[in-house]
């Protein structure tokens, strides 16, 4: 899930960018009104968070260029709590949702998959075998039954499914997974991590399905 988040505050933007990247969200920011339409007119995103109030331009705009290339995008507006004005002027232009500063960090983000559930197609839900991964609400399941993973087990799960039946080398997971978040990990590490996703995924760790081992090249999850 691609967000576009619209925030001049640099301590809000490293703090949101943390939170969402380990909830399997990808975050593109920018700080004004014109660097954000034209990020929107270049590329597509799955949701937007704009704050109202920024030192160029206005989130009211970056919504009504955001309703012109992407109408049923999903948008929050992050507001200061006393602006009522703010709130009813964002809603009024088609927001799903404001949320109010300061905010907790985990309502924000439980809005947003509420705001992505309302407004997104089934084909949000990623399958391989009896494996299933919601991505609007982060749930995942095998053969019905709920299964609780990590953060981090999550988005390797999630960037496995959405290259199903393709190789995965492991400098592509190093690259989409730990270095979104500044993060390394070592062979032994990445060893570490795989073995521990597939004790949830598979039927059968010692005999993996979902996650296949190719020798000497990485890993491909089933068509």
């Amino acid at each position: 899930m691609r967000v576009l988040l619209v925030e001049d505050d640099g301590a809000i933007v490293r703090t949101l960018t943390d939170l969402l990247v380990g909830e399997g969200f990808s975050v593109t920011a920018e700080a004004t009104q014109p660097a954000a339409q034209q990020r929107l007119a270049a590329e597509r995103f799955d949701i937007a968070l704009l704050d109202v109030t920024l030192a160029e331009g206005n989130g009211f705009a970056v919504c009504a260029a955001a309703r012109e290339v992407a109408p049923d995008m999903p948008v929050i507006f992050l507001t200061a709590s006393d602006d009522e004005y703010s709130t009813v002027a964002g809603l009024d232009m088609g927001a799903a949702d404001y949320i109010a500063k300061p905010f907790r960090a985990r309502e924000l983000v439980s809005r947003m998959r509420g705001a992505l559930r309302r407004t997104s197609p089934a084909e949000n839900v990623l399958a391989v075998g009896d494996v299933r991964l919601d991505v609007t609400s982060g749930a995942v399941t095998r053969d019905g039954a709920e299964v609780f993973l990590s953060a981090l087990e999550y988005r390797l799960l999630l960037y496995f499914l959405q290259h199903k039946g393709k190789l995965v080398t492991r400098e592509m997971l190093r690259d989409a997974v730990w270095d979104s978040a500044g993060e390394y990990v070592s062979d032994n590490a990445l060893n570490v991590y795989i073995k521990r996703l597939r004790e949830k995924v598979e039927a059968d760790p010692s005999d993996p399905r979902v996650i296949v081992t190719v020798r000497g090249l990485g890993y491909k999850v089933g068509e």
